[in-house]
């Protein structure tokens, strides 16, 4: 008998600038419904953004039509977003594998975490923690703007001491990897995307943290309002509609005098977000910018 040969990927992307990949990521998944992986040559600075489906979507060519608005509308505010072409093809399951591999170096959080693809042959700086990464489908390599700044803030938070930890959109585990090497605990992630959890599943069990975090599929709008267990640390890398929206539900999960980390949010509606959260007793801590993104840990201090 033949092994049955796994359907392929519909894959969607488009073709901008290392400036744009960061809108082009977003626009992608607000579209598409999930989550955006982005590639840049550091040599041409081109970049190409894509979403992987198992399905072709419904609706495709006005999908596609409102992704290349959304960049021509950047272009016109003053981003260079290159060609913005937006394509759709059908690719094998076994070659999406080998194309970010290409993409996807060492690097270091700091003196105290090195991420790490698993061919890498890098070795680790004295005292620095390993965490070997296979992101596939899901969106998690460090190197975006805003996940950076969640592995700073977990960092800060092990070195602190460390305690219990939440990761609302876990990716590719990243976060609550990271997080059980430096000796947080109790740690639970969840993503709504099945495909992110059972990567990230697998990246724990390559790490050996698999007994010490909880990953499991869950919805940030589907979660009980009164909350069994508060966490010292949260992070919620989330767009920002989505982090206005749900912002009670993810205040609920902080315990008093914890940590709120607030990334994936784009500079211009920084205020608004930071506003939604203030006005639940939440102080803004820290605060990073980069290219047009915005993240900032809060501090739950209710008056």
């Amino acid at each position: 008998m033949k092994p049955s040969r796994k359907p392929s990927l519909w894959q969607v992307h488009v073709t901008t600038t290392a400036d744009a990949e960061d809108a082009s990521a977003e626009a992608l998944a607000d579209e598409f419904g999930a989550t955006a992986s982005c590639y840049v040559d550091f040599e041409t600075q081109v970049a190409v953004t894509s979403v992987y489906l198992d399905q072709r979507p419904e609706n495709l060519e006005r999908r596609m039509k409102s992704v290349h608005a959304r960049l021509l509308a950047a272009q016109a505010n003053g981003m260079e977003v290159g060609p913005a072409t937006v394509r759709c093809r059908q690719v094998k399951r076994e070659n999406w594998a080998e194309s970010w591999k290409r993409h996807f170096k060492p690097l270091s959080i700091g003196g105290s975490l090195l991420l790490k693809p698993g061919w890498s042959r890098r070795k680790p700086k004295p005292g620095q923690t390993v965490v070997v990464l296979n992101p596939g489908l899901s969106f998690g390599t460090g190197h975006h703007a805003t996940t950076s700044f969640c592995l700073r803030e977990v960092v800060r938070f092990a070195r602190s001491g460390g305690g219990s930890f939440l990761d609302i959109g876990t990716g590719s585990g990243i976060l609550a990897i990271a997080a059980a090497k430096l000796g947080c605990a109790p740690i639970e992630a969840f993503d709504f995307d099945p495909e992110a959890v059972r990567v990230a599943r697998e990246n724990a069990r390559q790490n050996r943290v698999q007994q010490r975090l909880s990953l499991f599929e869950g919805d940030v709008t589907k979660l009980p309002s009164r909350p069994k267990l508060r966490f010292d640390l949260v992070c919620a890398n989330l767009i920002s509609n989505l982090l206005m929206a749900e912002r009670k539900r993810i205040a609920a999960r902080v315990a008093p005098g914890g940590t709120l980390v607030l990334a994936g949010i784009l500079q211009v509606e920084f205020h608004k977000v930071r506003e939604s959260f203030e006005a639940l007793g939440f102080r803004l801590a820290r605060q990073r910018d980069e290219r047009e993104w915005a993240s900032g840990a809060f501090v739950w201090a209710p008056r």
